[in-house]
C-alpha cells in the first residue's frame, strides 16, 4: 500500500555569501536598505516537504504518493522523480506559474536571509484527496492555507488515516484551526518550537493535545524526540551523524522514517529509532535529496546507533 503525501515541490536556491550581513547593513540607516550581496557559490536543490518526504520514504522501499502542484519549469525535478521511481500522477502543473522557490543566501555567520516564492504551490487546493487511489494513510505537510485545510477534510471524510505535519506552514492557523487539525488526524508531529506555538495558540499543553490523536511526535534536534502515545511519553535518543554538514530536510527525512513505521506497523519505539537515524543520515549530506543507501547499509547503522538489530 502507498502513503499519501499531501505537501509542497520546491527549488532551493542556496546562496552562500563570503562575507558578514553585518559588515554592509547600516543600522541606522535600515529605512532605506539597498544592498547588494555577490555570491560566488550558488547550488539548486530539489526540495518541498512533499518531495522530500517522498525521497525519503523510498530509499526505506516505500510506495511514496506524492500530491502537489507545481509550475511549468518543473521538468528537470520530474526527470529526477522518475530516476527515483517516485510517482508523479498526482503532480499537477499549473499553466503560467512557476514551481514554488525558495532563495536562501548564508553569511559566514550562519545568519541567513530567505525570499519564498510559493507559485504553483497556491493552487494546491485543486488537488483533491480522492484522486488518490490505494492508499492506506497519508500525511500533510506545508502546503498552501487552503489546500491544508480542505486536504484534512478529505482524509477524514474518505477514513484514511493521516500525519498533522503543518512546519513552516503552522503559523497561517488560529488555535480552532489547529484544534480541527487535531481533531481529525490519526497522529501529529512537530518540532519543539512548533510544538510550544500550537500550545500557545490552542490553549492545551502536549499532555492534552496527545489525548485527541493516536500519538504526538515533537522532535528536539540532536536531542532526540519524544513520541507521547497512550497516556506516556517515549524518549527516542538521536543517531550519531559522521559529520554535521547541512540540517535542512532533516525534518522531512524524519518523517520518512516516521511514515515506514507506520506502514510496517512497527512499535513506537522502532519507528522513533528509524527516523532519527533517517535525520542523521541526512544531516551528513548538504542538500535535502542527496543521501544514499542500501537497506543493508541502513540494518548496519541501525544497530550500530541503537545497539539491537533491525529485521
Amino acid at each position: 500500500m502507498s502513503a499519501l503525501i499531501c505537501g509542497s515541490y520546491a527549488f532551493d536556491n542556496i546562496m552562500v555569501f563570503p562575507d558578514r550581513f553585518k559588515n554592509h547593513i547600516l543600522p541606522d540607516q535600515v529605512h532605506i536598505l539597498n544592498v547588494c550581496f555577490l555570491v560566488p557559490d550558488m547550488r539548486r536543490e530539489f526540495g518541498g516537504c512533499a518531495g522530500n518526504i517522498a525521497y525519503n520514504l523510498k530509499l526505506l522501499g516505500g510506495e511514496p504518493l506524492p500530491m502537489a502542484t507545481v509550475g511549468t519549469d518543473f521538468a528537470p525535478y520530474a526527470e529526477w522523480l522518475d530516476q527515483c521511481g517516485i510517482d508523479r500522477s498526482l503532480v499537477k502543473v499549473v499553466d503560467d506559474s512557476y514551481t514554488a522557490q525558495a532563495f536562501i543566501t548564508t553569511d559566514l555567520d550562519d545568519n541567513q536571509i530567505t525570499a519564498f516564492h510559493p507559485g504553483a504551490m497556491n493552487f494546491a487546493h485543486q488537488n483533491r484527496v480522492s484522486d488518490a487511489r490505494g492508499v492506506s494513510l497519508g500525511i500533510l505537510s506545508p502546503d498552501g492555507r487552503q489546500a491544508m485545510l480542505d486536504h484534512a477534510e478529505q482524509f477524514a471524510a474518505a477514513g484514511i488515516p493521516f500525519i498533522f505535519d503543518p512546519g513552516q506552514g503552522l503559523p497561517m492557523f488560529d488555535g480552532e484551526e489547529l484544534l480541527g487539525f487535531l481533531d481529525k488526524a490519526e497522529w501529529a508531529c512537530m518540532n519543539d518550537y512548533e510544538s510550544k506555538l500550537t500550545q500557545e495558540r490552542t490553549g492545551l499543553s502536549i499532555e492534552e493535545m496527545a489525548k485527541k490523536v493516536k500519538a504526538f511526535i515533537v522532535t528536539r534536534g540532536g536531542e532526540g524526540s519524544w513520541i507521547y502515545t497512550d497516556g506516556k511519553r517515549i524518549d527516542v535518543p538521536s543517531a550519531k551523524a559522521a559529520q554535521l554538514n547541512d540540517p535542512t530536510g532533516c525534518g522531512d527525512a524524519y518523517r520518512g522514517g516516521l511514515l515506514h513505521g507506520l506502514l510496517q506497523n512497527l512499535d513506537w519505539e522502532t519507528t522513533g529509532r528509524i527516523a532519527a537515524l533517517m535525520g542523521a543520515i541526512k544531516i551528513e549530506q548538504h542538500g535535502t535529496q542527496n543521501h544514499r543507501f542500501t537497506l543493508d547499509e541502513f540494518k548496519a547503522r541501525y544497530q550500530e546507533s541503537f545497539g539491537s538489530s533491525l529485521d
